[in-house]
């Protein structure tokens, strides 16, 4: 069973930054990929960024290239997103989610974290 937890959330202005992070227990190498999706109230939940477990591969939606990092520290367990340059329109609950490959949409992760949420004020 994989248990993921986030943190980092919190108020900004637009034009900062914070780091979400996501610990991961009980994950096995058959697992390799961590997505970061959002969601605000009455919308689907939106991919945001993936990346492997085993090379570090990333992948990002549009809305986020150029200004969010995921990355990984293997050893701890934990995946970050480095958001820059954070817009009033990236205010959501941010969730991690583990599963066997990477993918944008939400289907093929079968373990979610509890979500964080991000308020990005104008």
């Amino acid at each position: 069973q994989v248990q993921l937890v986030e943190s980092g959330g919190g108020s900004v202005q637009a034009g900062g930054s914070l780091r979400l992070s996501c610990v991961a227990s009980g994950r096995t190498f058959t697992r390799n990929a961590m997505g970061w999706f959002r969601q605000v109230p009455g919308k689907e939940r939106e991919f945001v960024a993936a990346i492997t477990w085993s090379s570090g591969i990333t992948y990002y939606a549009d809305s986020v290239k150029g200004r969010f990092t995921a990355s990984r520290d293997n050893a701890k367990n934990t995946v970050y997103l480095q958001m820059n340059g954070l817009k009033p329109e990236d205010t959501a609950v941010y969730y991690c989610a583990n599963g066997i490959t990477p993918s944008s949409r939400p289907q093929p992760y079968d373990y979610w974290g509890q979500g964080t949420q991000v308020t990005v004020s104008s």
